[in-house]
């Protein structure tokens, strides 16, 4: 498993288009028939994706953890941004097609992803944080995750947002998750910018069609940087970062958070006029 350290502003205001890359870009969550995560040293998340084609995937259990098994003291929130797919949680059978989230609970067992079609393979994006509490595995379609439209095409940022892990929806000890869809004609997301220093967050990016890519900003708001962000490629945003974006057409991203608290409206917003 890929470590990720925590980097602090003064070290990111030196960093050069690489050095930003290789310490907050997750460059492969998805590859045929494999498990890829990282472990973050920011609250302690993990993230990456299961792409099973042509077999079922175990969720292993990982040296870095030093547990007998994954779930053991944590828990995760799994978005499905593929084909329709399947994950066995100790014998309960969750079917999940696209956009749908399951969340595990602490002391689940055994885990394991599969793919309806291997012709066209899920994509179950993982986000897992550790967990002082047990609370029951269980599955929120987007029908029934509280679609809220947003914004308006004049200020190109006409999107519907999904919430599935928070306060008000799945529990959870510390994760909260959700996405948002970019309408056509619109790029923009979370402008205006905020941060909130009370937990970090992880975005990924999908539904980017190839040849196009995401202008990812991250930094304080009077230092702000880019990334050129693609398709299925994930950023570790720190609490002290911004973490807004624009692309060159639509898209779509899931946004997963762990830290302090589960309040989704818990945000320390920069006025548009005051980055730099």
């Amino acid at each position: 498993m890929q470590i990720l350290h925590a980097i602090s502003p003064n070290e990111a205001k030196g960093f050069d288009t690489q050095a930003l890359r290789n310490n907050f870009l997750v460059e492969k969550n998805f590859v045929a028939d494999t498990i890829q995560l990282v472990y973050t040293h920011y609250d302690r998340v993990i993230i990456g994706g299961a792409m099973p084609v042509e077999q079922a995937l175990e969720l292993p259990t990982y040296d870095n953890l030093k547990s007998t098994y994954f779930f053991e003291r944590r828990e995760a929130g799994i978005i499905n941004v593929g084909g329709d797919g399947s994950i066995e949680v100790d014998g309960q059978v969750f079917a999940l097609s696209k956009l749908d989230c399951l969340y595990i609970g602490k002391g689940s067992q055994k885990v394991t992803f599969k793919s309806a079609d291997a012709t066209a393979p899920a994509n179950f994006f993982i986000l897992s944080a550790p967990a002082h509490q047990v609370y029951p595995t269980s599955k929120l379609s987007k029908e029934e995750a509280s679609p809220v439209a947003l914004g308006s095409l004049e200020t190109s940022n006409e999107r519907t947002i999904y919430k599935y892990i928070h306060k008000d929806g799945l529990q959870s000890c510390q994760v909260v998750m959700g996405l948002t869809v970019l309408n056509k004609g619109s790029v923009w997301n979370t402008m205006p910018s905020h941060v909130h220093d009370r937990r970090m967050e992880a975005y990924l990016y999908f539904d980017v069609p190839q040849e196009h890519r995401v202008f990812h900003f991250m930094g304080q708001p009077q230092e702000t940087r880019h990334m050129l962000v693609a398709n299925h490629q994930a950023i570790v945003s720190p609490p002290w970062s911004i973490h807004s974006g624009a692309g060159t057409t639509n898209y779509s991203f899931i946004w997963g958070m762990a830290g302090e608290n589960l309040d989704f409206t818990d945000m320390d917003f920069a006025a548009i006029s005051d980055l730099r």
